[in-house]
């Protein structure tokens, strides 16, 4: 049983939205619940890479629009356990670096850092400029996880399904949830691979 029962998703304007709907399908069959922020910017990209609105992301409970500081996700005092931003653009990662809550996703990643919650950063640039290395290292001196999606290929993918999901159960496994798809491979030690 995870200690982890309802996060925020946050998505930005940064490319990588594959990531997002795999995320989405290893957290529902562990029934977390999610709520979403998205920017406009945000959501202009996830139509762009996969044709989909984020009212079509059925995995996601409730949307609050980035604009509504009255939303939960903008108090403390609201039950959230975790947050991901995935993709992170780096202003937005500058924007939670710097404690600037210019709309809602800002707001409820320094809400999180200020509650210890667990705060995913899945930055998204290359190559990378000094000026993203040092909001990166600023975020984690707050508190936040920076995961760059970057894909591994010691599991062997097969194709760019196989990739994703091995990026999203990582992210899983640093929010503490359980991962129990059989078509994700682990390391094992010693070279070898297996599916858990």
């Amino acid at each position: 049983m995870t200690g982890c029962h309802r996060i925020i998703l946050g998505i930005t304007g940064a490319t990588g939205m594959l990531y997002v709907p795999a995320l989405l399908q290893l957290l529902a069959e562990q029934k977390i619940e999610v709520h979403g922020i998205i920017s406009e910017a945000g959501r202009k990209v996830l139509q762009f890479e996969l044709g989909l609105a984020p009212e079509q992301l059925p995995q996601v409970s409730q949307w609050f629009a980035s604009d509504d500081f009255f939303a939960p996700p903008a108090s403390g005092s609201a039950s959230y356990d975790a947050m991901v931003v995935l993709p992170c653009s780096m202003g937005s990662l500058a924007a939670i670096a710097g404690g600037y809550c210019g709309n809602l996703l800002h707001r409820s990643a320094d809400v999180t850092l200020k509650e210890r919650r667990p705060l995913l950063l899945a930055v998204r640039e290359t190559p990378l400029n000094r000026t993203h290395l040092r909001n990166m290292l600023a975020a984690h001196e707050a508190g936040a996880v920076i995961c760059p999606p970057m894909p591994s290929f010691y599991h062997h993918p097969k194709d760019l399904k196989d990739l994703v999901l091995h990026f999203a159960a990582r992210l899983c496994d640093l929010l503490g949830v359980p991962v129990s798809a059989t078509n994700i491979n682990r390391w094992q030690g010693g070279g070898i691979c297996g599916r858990r």
